[in-house]
């Protein structure tokens, strides 16, 4: 097939129809005329999470503070009801898996619970590629220990400002090393770390593994508990679709069990024990133990339809179909927009590429924002990236072919002239 018939809506449409099976756009409620491609920052509201949302709603209205116990859906054991149908997104059992806290709290969480520098082991390792929020607390946890984080703080250095090789990270583990945090998926260029490699490589020397997984859960399938990683974190909102600030995960290995929390607070009770009002902390046995306060309800409810839906259709499903999505953007681009002095970054490679497509262009704050004018919502990253994220369940090829043609017009028209090139307090 030649690359003026790929740049067809008859091709695109061929594409849809063979990757239909993982497609339930008309669950979800999508603008007209808006391609939503920042799916990957925050997922749209679909219509089982707007019933189970109301649901919840509706319990309190009914039952009050018996709600509790009470209804058709009672919260006491909500969290973990959650964990249970997370687990299999990620390779786990359910009772390794909570839903509670933020991606923040629960990293805080997880380093005051495994992270215990001893004589010779005193430093995390992390990488130059990683969140902010990440590097934030985990300089805290150093800093609450009395150690320098100039110090006791390695994060490996990227070659290309995009990626990160396995070799650099293995080679970073020293023997002074307690703890490594990593992303499953990077948040900009979107590639996979091999976290089996990584994992296997820090318990052959004596260090603990721990990765957030924002922006891979619900993009591509993990085997945690066959990795044997320690342990892990994520926010809920992005590819899980569980709402602006919907309450966070953990993952705990159950190798890890009995684990004292480094943080512990009423909700990591053992649920039989939680209301004899000790004074004495009995933590439940699993993943729970790690629970602080008493759940946010209003901003898990919305996970029960959201996962409802994605173990429906299944990881595998949704994988095959992503990786279409992203693997025909980034063809696109690499046809129609070269010679506008767009790069793509993301990996070609399927296997080592999540959930959306990172192309690099000097003018991309502007450039966003000429998207945006043209009813396309994208995601910018300072400097000079734009984030595209064409998601399996509601997104389509044709969106696709479309987006790369709305570029291409943008910048024959160099409509993105019109903008400051410097982004939004919100990118």
């Amino acid at each position: 097939m030649t690359a003026n018939e790929k740049s067809t809506i008859v091709y695109a449409n061929e594409l849809e129809q063979r990757y239909s099976v993982a497609s339930r756009r008309e669950e979800f409620y999508v603008q007209e005329e808006v391609i939503y491609f920042d799916g990957n920052s925050l997922g749209l509201l679909s219509k089982r999470a707007e019933t189970s949302l109301l649901a919840i709603l509706d319990s309190w209205k009914t039952h009050g503070i018996d709600g509790w116990m009470q209804g058709e859906r009672p919260w006491f054991n909500l969290s973990e009801e959650l964990g249970a149908s997370l687990a299999p997104l990620i390779g786990a059992e359910a009772e390794e898996v909570i839903v509670t806290g933020s991606t923040t709290s629960n990293l805080h969480q997880l380093l005051a619970t495994f992270f215990k520098p001893s004589t010779g082991r005193t430093k995390i390792l992390a990488d130059e590629l990683n969140f902010p929020t990440d590097i934030y607390a985990i300089k805290s946890q150093l800093e609450l220990h009395g150690l320098d984080p100039a110090e006791h703080l390695i994060q490996v250095k990227s070659h290309d400002g995009q990626t990160l090789q396995t070799e650099d990270i293995i080679e970073a583990m020293t023997d002074d090393v307690a703890v490594v945090i990593l992303s499953g998926v990077l948040y900009r260029s979107g590639q996979i770390l091999d976290m089996e490699k990584v994992t296997e490589a820090a318990h052959a020397r004596g260090i603990l593994v721990g990765f957030d997984l924002c922006h891979s859960i619900g993009a591509i399938p993990h085997a945690l508990d066959d990795w044997n990683v320690d342990f892990a974190f994520w926010c809920n909102y992005k590819h899980l679709n569980g709402g602006p600030g919907a309450t966070g995960g953990i993952y705990v290995n159950k190798m890890h069990f009995g684990v004292q929390p480094g943080l512990a607070g009423w909700f990591g009770s053992a649920k039989d024990r939680q209301f004899d009002m000790e004074h004495t902390f009995t933590p439940a046995e699993g993943a729970g133990a790690l629970q602080m306060g008493t759940p946010n309800l209003l901003s898990s409810a919305p996970l029960i339809g959201s996962l409802e839906l994605m173990n429906e259709v299944g990881m595998a499903t949704i994988r095959e179909r992503s990786l279409a999505l992203t693997g025909y953007l980034q063809e696109l681009i690499n046809l129609e927009l070269e010679e506008y002095g767009f790069t793509v970054t993301s990996p070609k490679v399927d296997a080592e590429r999540g959930g959306h497509v990172f192309i690099v262009h000097q003018e991309a704050a502007r450039i966003c924002k000429a998207l945006k004018a043209n009813g396309v919502i994208p995601d910018f990253r300072t400097p000079n990236g734009i984030r595209l994220a064409p998601v399996a369940l509601y997104n389509t090829f044709e969106e696709v072919l479309e987006t790369v043609n709305i570029l291409k017009r943008i910048m024959d028209e160099e409509q993105y002239k019109q903008f400051e090139n410097k982004r939004e307090v919100v990118a």
